[in-house]
């Protein structure tokens, strides 16, 4: 299957502070507040959301293509991401712009103060899936600029290619007749279970009404698992358990890849959302959204004893 991720491509900064940062902010001073925290550590971490989804992909034999727009400071990030498996050809460079960097400074009270700069992130929209010679079998649009995701979804329709709507942390600044837009053409929902409720809110439609109208609806709760509601049936899947916990950030987009890895072998749908269950720990025990790493039969072993297998993953390894 031919999946073009459209996304965030990010830097994360991540700095720890040894004091706690309330004891240097003065409530009555706040008008003329100018502070500069002298940090001990910090690491560099190759994020967003749309590389993320693609190494998990890649990890068990997927060819994924991103389609993004990044800054001039890409390069070492594009040579990771060909190495780990991922097509970084549609990974358009912006030469006047820096790639979108967070950049997070943590206290001892796991206080934090941070930015969020979207550098070639804004021009997103600036490319076209129209444009593209060969026309993908399925489009992740994920968190991206906000005119970026709108103009995907509507090239999607106009070009008759399905899509899996991703919306996650852009949903705070949508309005309910965005969300609705995105929803109404999708033919997969991703989503955790906070969001669920958020569209729910934002948008007036009833839980019933929402996986109605959309294929299918896969829904991550954390240490509960996830819910898959499609065609009408609601099927719950477990967790796997983790050997440690390291860090959570990036296990959304783990579960995805590993759930559109089931997708694209043409399994069913509980087995899917089990594959999500397990590239999903994967990331959770280790360090960063893509500090994981796996065989695929290293996958199938694990997959094994935690879920009855029946021969569905033999393919796979042949992947």
């Amino acid at each position: 299957m031919n999946i073009l991720i459209t996304g965030s491509v990010a830097y994360d900064y991540l700095m720890t502070f040894p004091g706690d940062f309330k004891e240097h902010i003065l409530p009555d001073h706040l008008d003329s507040i100018s502070l500069s925290f002298l940090v001990d550590t910090m690491i560099r971490r190759k994020g967003g959301v749309a590389p993320n989804i693609a190494y998990s992909l890649a990890l068990l034999g997927g060819k994924p293509k991103i389609f993004a727009t990044v800054g001039k400071d890409f390069g070492d990030y594009r040579r990771w991401l060909e190495e780990s498996g991922v097509d970084t050809t549609h990974a358009t460079v912006v030469e006047d712009k820096y790639t979108a960097s967070f950049f997070a400074t943590t206290d001892k009270e796991n206080h934090q103060i941070a930015s969020f700069y979207p550098g070639a992130m804004s021009d997103a929209a600036s490319i076209s899936i129209e444009d593209l010679e060969e026309k993908p079998d399925l489009v992740v649009i994920s968190p991206n600029a906000p005119d970026a995701m709108d103009k995907y979804i509507d090239e999607c329709v106009a070009l008759q290619i399905p899509y899996l709507y991703d919306p996650s942390q852009q949903l705070v600044r949508m309005d309910g007749d965005g969300i609705k837009k995105g929803v109404d053409n999708a033919k997969y929902l991703f989503i955790n279970e906070y969001e669920f409720n958020l569209i729910i809110d934002k948008t007036g439609m009833s839980e019933e009404e929402l996986v109605e109208k959309v294929f299918l609806v896969a829904v991550t709760r954390g240490e509960k698992g996830s819910t898959i509601f499609v065609e009408g049936e609601r099927i719950d899947v477990g967790v796997v358990p983790p050997i440690q916990i390291s860090d959570p950030t990036g296990a959304g987009d783990a579960y995805r890849g590993g759930f559109l890895t089931g997708l694209d072998l043409g399994l069913d749908w509980k087995t899917c959302g089990q594959m999500g269950a397990l590239t999903s720990v994967y990331c959770l025990e280790n360090d960063g959204p893509q500090g994981q790493s796996y065989t695929k039969e290293e996958f199938v072993i694990r997959y094994r004893k935690n879920f009855d297998d029946q021969g569905k993953l033999d393919q796979l390894n042949g992947k």
